[in-house]
C-alpha cells in the first residue's frame, strides 16, 4: 500500500471550510472527538445552525470569490484550487 502524500488536515476554530459535496461556507467553532463542530446560516429558513460533521466530509476554503465580471453568486474557492484570468 502506498502512504498519503500529506498528512490529515487539521482544523482549528475560525477556518472556514465547506462539504466536499458542496454547500454553504462554514465556520470551525470547536473539534471534537466524532468530528468538527461547525456553524453556518441557512438562507432557506433564515437561521444559523450548527452540526459535527465528520472531518473527512470537510475542506478548508480559501476565501469567498467577489468578481465584479462574472455573477456567480459568492461561490467559494476551494483550497487547491485558483480561478485563472488571462491578460489577453
Amino acid at each position: 500500500m502506498s502512504e498519503p502524500l500529506t498528512g490529515p488536515v487539521i482544523f482549528e476554530p475560525g477556518d472556514v471550510v465547506a462539504l466536499k459535496s458542496g454547500g454553504p461556507a462554514m465556520t470551525v467553532i470547536g473539534v471534537k472527538e466524532d468530528g468538527v463542530q461547525c456553524l453556518w446560516y441557512a438562507d432557506v429558513t433564515d437561521e444559523v445552525k450548527t452540526s459535527v460533521i465528520p472531518a473527512i466530509c470537510i475542506e478548508k476554503a480559501l476565501a469567498w470569490e467577489d468578481d465584479e465580471d462574472e455573477d456567480d453568486g459568492g461561490k467559494l474557492k476551494k483550497s487547491g484550487k485558483k480561478k485563472r484570468h488571462d491578460d489577453d
